[in-house]
Parts: structure tokens; sequence; C-alpha cells
């Protein structure tokens, strides 16, 4: 036993005498060429550091400062990766036979630049070609750094630390989007052809926390990084959707809620895709609205909102999106494509028994807003940074039994009547009695409409009441509130036509005599329509 720990403090004492010799056996030229021609050969980019030095313990490492790693010359001229400072461990047993091989590899906080050109092209693209490194000098007989040539492996493990990613997504003739993910820790081993990937980051503007999950990437037998396949699984979470919203859609409306999902990835690095379950708990629709009273900031809660969600190519997908509204329900097939600006479709829109007078009434302050539940059907586009201008699909609606509660639906119902009314009672006709401001109860509103660019056309919306039906065809500007409708209102005793044009917060309104004058003797009509002139001079 004595002599065993003899032998076992001599073999102490020699490694920890080797340890303390690093700094005087390594040719520190000698390594920082090797690093610098290794580095350069695996990225296919010119790397290059301001300083380094060996350091023994615990472990032997090369520490350098000021690294860097070139940019693409076709994307700019900055670096593509910049770090203060990174870590380089050398292979003990290598190191005591007197060879130099370089080990794990551990870079704090790096900046990492990655741009995607307006024809989708990434910088990441070149990483993995061909480079033209400094060649370093042959190796020396007999010196501590012998034996170690270019094509040795630059490391079975690299370990990104605390790093930054700057995203920058350049569009044809727009303003770059730029996105920046931080907290980037990241774990990449395996160093052969297949890479396992480890770690999180966190997505700003938004705080969206990502972690990758059993992902790995096959680089053996692709051209290029950005061609190595991706696998592995990502999960999502979010307090709150508010910042990234804000980022994709504009500061208005304001969207709320959190997010927590798991997405399964596959495609490549250069362009992956995602499949998975997501949803939005308690999400939220607040904004500005000025026709209300105050308080005029109006937010619209909604129920947990599920997403079966993918994303390949810049478009994103939810087959199905489901949604609620009190005790309504919606749904939709979701596509959003994310370049050039976001546009949206929705498709196989379901909604049944959503609450008006919660949307109507409570959010949006509607004047021409009624209450009672609504069933619709049908679809929908727009482009995200101008909504009401860009909106078009078709659809078909059930409304009722309600109430017309907007002022100014009331006013312009009210109106027609009015007008129609001098000229009845001028004739000693009859139209139906409307008390001004009153709501007006319905039985239903049916319909099917057509929107194009924000102008909504219908040819067969019908109000039913028990005193009246009135049926509406023509246009409607959801952005200006022009007007351009034709009304005919069906009573007990006859029927009323109104042509209505003008905005929506400004009508004009012209009434057909010829449909109070049916049955009216025409001696009586000419008597009674002179009076009138008279009395309106």
């Amino acid at each position: 036993m004595k002599w065993i720990l003899v032998g076992v403090a001599a073999i102490v004492v020699l490694v920890v005498a080797a340890l303390v010799a690093v700094p005087y056996l390594v040719d520190l030229p000698r390594v920082q060429a090797l690093i610098a021609t290794n580095a350069s050969q695996a990225l296919g980019r010119p790397v290059k550091f301001a300083s380094m030095r060996i350091s023994a313990l615990p472990l032997p490492a090369v520490e350098l400062h000021g690294l860097e790693i070139a940019e693409d010359p076709q994307f700019g001229k900055s670096p593509f990766v910049r770090l203060e400072s990174g870590t380089v461990r050398l292979k003990l047993w290598p190191l005591l036979r007197g060879r130099v091989e370089l080990g794990d590899i551990t870079l704090k906080k790096p900046v990492i630049s990655v741009v995607q050109a307006a024809d989708g092209r990434l910088n990441l693209a070149s990483l993995g070609g061909s480079a033209e490194p400094s060649t370093p000098r042959a190796p020396r007989s007999g010196s501590g750094a012998g034996g170690a040539g270019a094509g040795a492996v630059l490391a079975s493990k690299i370990k990104i630390e605390d790093g930054i990613v700057d995203y920058v997504a350049r569009g044809k003739g727009e303003a770059a989007a730029r996105y920046r993910i931080e907290n980037l820790d990241l774990t990449l081993t395996g160093g052969g052809s297949l890479v396992a990937l480890a770690g999180g980051f966190a997505v700003k503007p938004g705080d969206l926390n990502v972690k990758l999950q059993d992902a790995t990437l096959a680089v053996g037998g692709a051209k290029t990084l950005t061609d190595a396949p991706l696998r592995g699984k990502v999960a999502l979470e979010a307090k709150d959707i508010a910042p990234l919203a804000r980022a994709f859609v504009g500061p208005s409306p304001e969207y709320g809620g959190g997010l927590r999902g798991t997405l399964a990835l596959s495609g490549t690095l250069g362009a992956p895709s995602a499949a998975g379950d997501v949803m939005v708990n308690a999400p939220k629709i607040t904004q500005l609205q000025p026709s209300c009273p105050e308080p005029k900031r109006r937010t619209l809660a909604l129920g947990d909102l599920k997403l079966n969600a993918g994303y390949k190519d810049s478009v994103f997908n939810a087959r199905p999106l489901t949604t609620s509204i009190g005790k309504g329900t919606v749904s939709a097939q979701l596509t959003a494509s994310l370049e050039g600006g976001v546009r949206v479709q929705l498709g196989d829109i379901g909604i049944k028994a959503l609450p008006l007078d919660t949307l109507l009434v409570d959010y949006l302050c509607q004047g021409y807003a009624i209450t009672g539940p609504l069933d619709l059907t049908g679809a929908l586009s727009f482009a995200a940074a101008d909504m009401w201008r860009t909106l078009s699909g078709p659809g078909t609606l059930r409304a009722g039994p309600g109430k017309v509660v907007g002022t100014q639906a009331l006013a312009l119902v009210s109106g027609v009547v009015r007008v129609g009314g001098a000229i009845s009672q001028a004739l000693n006709a009859e139209v139906p009695a409307i008390a001004a401001g009153s709501p007006l109860e319905f039985e239903s509103i049916t319909g099917t409409y057509q929107i194009t660019s924000g102008v909504v056309t219908t040819r067969d919306l019908l109000y039913t009441s028990k005193p009246m039906k009135v049926a509406i065809a023509g246009q409607y500007g959801l952005a200006d509130g022009r007007m351009n409708l034709d009304m005919i209102v069906t009573h007990a005793r006859g029927e009323l036509k109104a042509k209505v044009t003008g905005s929506a917060a400004s009508p004009s309104i012209r009434v057909d005599p010829a449909t109070i004058l049916r049955g009216v003797d025409r001696e009586k009509v000419e008597k009674s329509l002179g009076d009138l002139l008279k009395r309106i001079r």
C-alpha cells in the first residue's frame, strides 16, 4: 500500500509539474497559427484574434482575446462574429507527450450578425466553404507544438455563453427588419457528421424564450452549413406576446396574453420548418377607439387561443385556429406570409353565437352597432400594415334576434322613414313610425357579402322585424365609411324605396316618392305635392 501511495503521489507531482510547465512547453506562435488555420478551414472564413495566453489550471487552455470571424464580402465588411474572449482547451495526454491537440471551445458573450439579403440568401450560407487562411509554419523537430497540422479537428464541443445574435432581413425597396436574440446559451457536440445542439435563447423584441430539445444538425454530406438537415424540438414560452406582436403587426391594435407551445423542427439550418401546438392564454386586443365615450381605450378579451401551428419558407400556418368571445366560438384556418410585410389569410371562418354587443358596442362603439348573437361563415385576407383598406373576402351572415342600438344606424333608418313620412303625410299615406333614438328590435339580419380592398358589397342583406322589413343592396367602405346603398322598406301598407349616399357619419337620403304614390289619385297627388313644396319654401 505504501508503494502504491508513493507511486500515485509521484504521478500527481509529475502531472502538476507538467501543468505548471505548460506555458513554457507550448510554442505560442505555433498554437496561434494552428487555431487560426483550423478555425478558418472549418468555417470557410478568415479568423483572427488580437492576443492569446496559456493558462495551466485547472486544465491547460488557450485564452483568446479580441477574436473576429470575417463576414462574407457579399454582405459587408463588418465581422460576422466578434467576442472579447474565448477559451480553447488543450488535450492533456497529447500535451504530456509533446503534441498540441485542441479540445473544447468556449465562446463568452459573442456578438453574431445574421443577415438575410433581399433575395432570401443568408450570410450563413457560405460557412463551411473554402477560405484562404494564412499557412502555418512547418513544425520544428522536437518543439513542444510538433505534430499538429492544419487538418486537425477544430473541436468536438463548442459552447456559447450569453451570446447575442443580431438578425437583419433586407426587403426589396423596404426598410430592413431587425430582430435580436439575447442570452444565447448553446452547446454543440459531436464534431463529426452529426452535431447535437442543446440550449436556449430569448427573442427581442418580444421576450419570447426558446429552448432546444434533442436537436441535431447533420453536417455530413451538406454542401454548406445552411444546407445541413435540422431535427429536434423547440419549446416556446412568453409571459406576454405584446412586444412580439408589436414588432410584427405594428403598434395598434395591441395584442396581449401569455404564450406556450412545443414545435417539431425539420428542414435545414438555412430554411428551418416547425410544426406543433401553440396556445395563447387569456389573449386580449386593446385599441384607442375615438368613437367611444370615455374611456376611449377599450380592450376585447378572448378565450384561450389554440393553434395547430406550422412554419415553413417564411409562411406561418394555424390549421385550425380556435378561440371564443363570451359564449360565442370562433374558428378559422390561418396563413400569414412574413416576407415583404405581414399578409394574413383566414379561410373556413366559422363564427357561432358571437355576442355582437361585446364586439360592436363595448369594444368598437360602432355607430351602426347591433346586439344579439352572430353566426358567420366566410374567408378574409388583409395586409397587417393597413387592414381596413386591404381587407377582402366573401361571407354569409345571420344575426339576431337583437336590437339596433348604434346611433348612426338609428338615425339612418329613422331618417329614411321621416323623409318618407313627410311625403306620405301630404298624400294621406302611412309609413311605420319610429321614435328617434329608441332601439329597434329585430328578429334577424341575414345576407351575403363580398369585401374587395376594404369595400363591402351586398345584394341581399335583409333586416326583418315585426313592423317592417328592410332590404339593402350596395356598397360600404370600411376605412372611410362611404356608402352607396339602395334600401327598400316594406311595411303593412306598402313599401318605401330610398337611396343612401355620403358617409356613415353624415348620410344623404333620397326617397323615391313613386313607391308611396301607388293607388293614389293623380290629381290628389299633384295637389298634395304642391302643398308640400310650398311648405318647404
